[in-house]
């Protein structure tokens, strides 16, 4: 079992990368931005060591299934309809990412956790298709 210090830096990085990502939003205006992104990486984060370290059995799955479903309440939070059309998907996606993230970082995956990051963070650079 890694030390409370491992795990605690696995937090942090589980919130700076969840950051990343909601630094990018909020740099375009966009809604769940660094504040919340960061704290949606160490909620997961956090949701994740627990499962792994603090629970006797091997019931971490469980756990992180979820995380998945509430995160995706959080998402389908975040999307509107209005003027005939719908908002919030892509803020909706980075929430659901930022939470993987966190439970990457949770989970001791030092690569794969700041990778998705990084192609999060292009992804979200791309050009935004023009709506009326």
């Amino acid at each position: 079992m890694p030390s409370q210090w491992e795990l605690a830096a696995r937090l942090l990085l589980a919130a700076v990368l969840g950051g990343i990502i909601g630094f990018q939003r909020e740099t375009y205006g966009k809604p769940a931005g660094l504040r919340t992104l960061a704290l949606i990486g160490l909620g997961a984060g956090m949701f994740g060591v627990i499962s792994l370290n603090g629970f006797l059995g091997n019931n971490a799955d469980v756990i992180a299934a979820g995380v998945v479903t509430g995160v995706g309440f959080l998402g389908a939070g975040a999307i509107l309809h209005r003027h005939g059309g719908v908002e919030g998907l892509t803020t909706a996606a980075t929430i659901w990412v930022a939470a993987g993230v966190g439970l990457a970082a949770a989970a001791g995956l030092y690569i794969l956790a700041p990778v998705v990051t990084a192609i999060s963070f292009l992804i979200l650079m791309l050009p935004q298709k023009k709506t009326k």
